[in-house]
């Protein structure tokens, strides 16, 4: 039986081409029609993750390859989801790692290869992209080689298969001469080297909860690969938490099986397969569901805890309630109760205030695309600054600290450095490829808030950057925040012409003529370090001389304009981000000017 399955993950850094592979490799195995209109990069099935190009949580399928089914799961490649990442270890029996053959082996190909090291798998090495201009598979692959033996890899680990790929076309090759039109040299090698499962069959049934998911019709549904034993529909199965304290029995009510991207029913599953189980309400992630005649609990691998936390609360601006559909405490709290169901890297606590809560996660991302898939949702809210979570080590404040790559071109790599240092820095190695420098930091996690904006200003928008926690760290004192202050609406109104073409000199502005604004509102960002409140809403007074076509026809700079991940970057302690379905829009905590000089007094923001 086990001869005939494979469970492999695919793991990788962000953009390096893994979910286009997985589409590859479903078409070519068969698993599509050969008339069924297919879209692209299948496996990101959310409207961000096609819109990011990045897989933001996991995915599933099967693939049948002769004879061997191989369960096939897709890993996000950003740090800020490695808790997903590490569940997913646990549910296979080998690796694939995906390095692009132009960039190399980045902070998330190490973080997850260190994982996978460590668990003791053997992993495939495929070098994807070989088809770019600036490919240099031979370079990269003495990389791969480097960041191994650094990781201590084992003799064995280290005598890596490798593959070379075009994944876009379908390509894969065993050497980069070899004229192959096809993925075969990828299939032959994951059924020769990745080993099949070793569950025994014979035992009372036993499943680690990996994943879980949702179905409005069957509820929670829970998902994991079969450690020992049998399961059939209707079974009685207990359910006990990570402590062996048992939550409930119930009959698994529906089986189901990956096939290509379908869950299908099943009347049984056995040891060694992934599938998925309905019938518990109560399960979570890291349970184990057992046979009542062995109640006894599976090892479960603990993900890394959150490093940064941000607030959500009620909106309550001028403008709150006009543009969401959910815009209640209650409403919030049960869609942020509903995320913490399936995505156990985000904590959510209650605050003193009934409207605030306390939203903790793995890094800036991860909490901007819970924002923004709420927004999408139609939820009305406000967020504040991202803030890092301190610990308590021996007695000593510690806080987070990450390990940044900025590839720069020379010409900024100065800028660059300059900037990490002041943010306190510690660069640990630079080298040079061409033209461009390759720099290695490793900086406080409050340090990086706002940095990613700043460096692609440096660099005229060419820096790429990459960032990966590392570790906790004593405290490393304080950092300098915004350099820049803000314009702040003085009344609610209407944004004209006339008013923004008087206060250009002031600088630069986030509202254009027409919006409306309310007071307390930030509307530019001031040229010095200090907050200023302007009128923007200032009508031109118009006489027998003037016509109102000469008082509009004024020359105005085009207002900035920043995505949702800028404006969390932006945003300061005393300022929230109001989200709607329709805007974004910065405003200071305390809208009234008497009430905010009151609170700078006391330094309470939240």
């Amino acid at each position: 039986m086990y001869q005939d399955l494979r469970n492999i993950a695919i793991i990788a850094h962000v953009d390096h081409g893994k979910t286009t592979l997985v589409d590859q490799m479903l078409k070519q195995s068969g698993t599509f029609r050969e008339n069924e209109e297919v879209a692209e990069r299948v496996m990101d099935s959310g409207d961000l993750e096609r819109e990011k190009g990045i897989t933001i949580s996991s995915k599933n399928t099967a693939v049948k390859w002769g004879e061997t089914k191989i369960n096939i799961v897709d890993t996000p490649g950003h740090a800020d989801f490695g808790g997903e990442v590490e569940r997913i270890l646990k549910m296979v029996n080998g690796v694939i790692i995906l390095v692009d053959a132009a960039e190399g082996p980045l902070p998330q190909t190490k973080f997850v290869l260190r994982k996978s090291l460590q668990m003791g798998y053997e992993p495939i090495v495929v070098i994807n992209k070989i088809d770019r201009k600036d490919a240099r598979p031979d370079e990269v692959l003495n990389e791969i080689f480097d960041l191994f033996v650094m990781l201590d890899a084992s003799n064995e680990q280290l005598d890596f298969p490798i593959i070379y790929a075009e994944g876009i076309n379908g390509i894969a090759k065993y050497e980069l001469e070899d004229d192959n039109e096809d993925l075969q040299p990828l299939f032959e090698t994951i059924v020769e080297q990745i080993p099949p499962p070793e569950q025994e069959l014979d035992a009372p049934f036993k499943m680690l909860v990996s994943s879980i998911d949702w179905n409005d019709y069957v509820g929670r549904i829970a998902i994991g690969r079969v450690e020992q034993g049998t399961i059939e529909v209707n079974q009685q199965i207990a359910l006990l938490d990570r402590d062996g304290e048992l939550k409930e029995k119930a009959r698994a009510t529906k089986l189901f099986t990956f096939n290509g991207l379908k869950r299908e029913p099943v009347e049984k599953a056995v040891a060694g397969d992934i599938f998925a189980l309905a019938g518990y309400e109560q399960v979570d992630i890291g349970d184990t569901l057992t046979d009542t005649a062995d109640m006894t609990t599976l090892d479960y691998y603990d993900i890394d805890q959150p490093t940064m936390a941000m607030f959500f609360r009620v909106n309550d601006s001028p403008f709150a309630g006009r543009e969401g559909e959910y815009v209640t405490s209650n409403m919030i709290k049960d869609r942020l109760m509903r995320e913490i169901r399936t995505n156990v890297s985000i904590q959510v606590e209650q605050t003193e205030n009934p409207d605030v809560y306390k939203v903790s996660g793995r890094g800036e991302l991860q909490l901007a695309i819970l924002t923004e898939t709420m927004r999408r949702e139609g939820y009305e809210f406000a967020v504040s600054r991202p803030e890092v979570l301190f610990r308590e080590v021996d007695g000593q404040r510690h806080e987070p600290y990450e390990e940044v790559v900025v590839d720069v071109h020379q010409d900024y790599s100065n800028r660059v450095i300059d900037n990490l240092q002041q943010r306190k820095g510690i660069m640990t190695s630079m080298t040079q490829e061409g033209e461009n420098n390759r720099l290695i930091f490793k900086v406080p996690s409050r340090g990086l808030i706002g940095f990613r904006g700043e460096m692609l200003t440096e660099t005229r928008g060419t820096g790429i950057m990459h960032q990966q926690f590392d570790s906790y760290e004593p405290f490393a004192g304080e950092i300098p925040g915004r350099t820049s202050g803000t314009l702040i609406a003085l009344e609610k109104g209407e944004v004209t012409s006339y008013a923004l073409e008087g206060l250009q000199d002031r600088g630069t502005f986030l509202v254009e003529p027409g919006d409306e604004v309310y007071q307390g509102q930030v509307v530019g960002i001031n040229k010095r370090s200090d907050d200023l409140v302007v009128n923007v809403v200032k009508k031109k007074n118009l006489t027998n001389h003037r016509a109102t076509q000469s008082a509009d026809a004024v020359k105005i700079d085009p207002a900035r304009k920043m995505s949702l991940e800028q404006y969390i970057e932006f945003i300061d302690n005393d300022e929230l981000l109001e989200v709607t379905p329709e805007s974004l829009r910065v405003r200071k905590v305390y809208l009234d000017p008497n009430e905010r000089k009151r609170a700078e007094k006391r330094k309470e923001f939240v």
